[in-house]
């Protein structure tokens, strides 16, 4: 691959990366904000400004080095917005909502570039290629990040919704999984695939488990636009 086609690549996934973690965090640093815990804010993370939650090696330096080397996945993260649970209205109710906020931005973000898509008509046709796979990269980039983020695994979003939900007895074992969640996601996405590969047989839960869920929001996202 060429300079040239790098560039090009980087250029129809920057925008919608960029839009796709920014809006999850700055959801996020919203719901806190209004259900009483102002530490996001007082960070300045209510921002749509992407230099407020870009994490230099997790969303720039990771990412870029996959996409340059055509890798089959792609993976990256932004700076986490502090949260104080104690400073809410309803620490246990509002802990369920601050996270679902963020991959609720997520599929909304997503929805509007389907909508979008509706546009293309208006544009000078030399330009109806790149900016119609900015949309679609969008739209899938977003629907896998929201999925992704919904997995009951601490520290992800669905961690914490399952936190929020689940009796004591099960809630306290699953917050305490919090400090090895990082490594729980790295073993499940890279080590187990790339060893039972090796051996001849792959294994890949992550994938098992969010292709099905993924395909139907996309499904679902697209229906509701009005796109066949």
């Amino acid at each position: 691959m060429d300079i040239q086609e790098i560039l090009y690549k980087v250029s129809v996934w920057v925008i919608p990366a960029l839009l796709a973690i920014t809006l999850h965090e700055a959801g996020h640093a919203f719901a806190a904000w209004k259900l009483g815990d102002d530490t996001a804010k007082q960070l300045g993370r209510v921002s749509l400004n992407p230099l407020k939650h870009v994490d230099p090696m997790g969303t720039l330096l990771i990412p870029g080095m996959l996409l340059a080397v055509s890798a089959p996945f792609l993976f990256g993260y932004a700076k986490p917005v502090p949260v104080n649970f104690r400073r809410l209205n309803n620490p246990r109710r509002d802990m369920v909502l601050v996270a679902l906020a963020g991959p609720g931005m997520n599929f909304l973000l997503a929805f509007l570039f389907a909508l979008s898509i509706h546009l293309l008509p208006l544009l000078p046709e030399n330009m109806v290629g790149w900016v119609i796979e900015n949309q679609r990269n969008a739209i899938v980039l977003n629907v896998v990040l929201g999925v992704f983020n919904l997995l009951p695994i601490p520290p992800l979003d669905g961690g914490r919704v399952a936190v929020g939900i689940l009796p004591n007895f099960l809630a306290i074992p699953l917050a305490r999984l919090e400090r090895y969640g990082f490594f729980i996601l790295i073993g499940m996405i890279f080590l187990l695939p790339m060893i039972t590969r090796a051996m001849g047989t792959e294994i890949d839960p992550i994938r098992w488990v969010l292709n099905g869920p993924i395909s139907f929001v996309v499904g679902t996202i697209a229906k509701a636009a009005g796109l066949t």
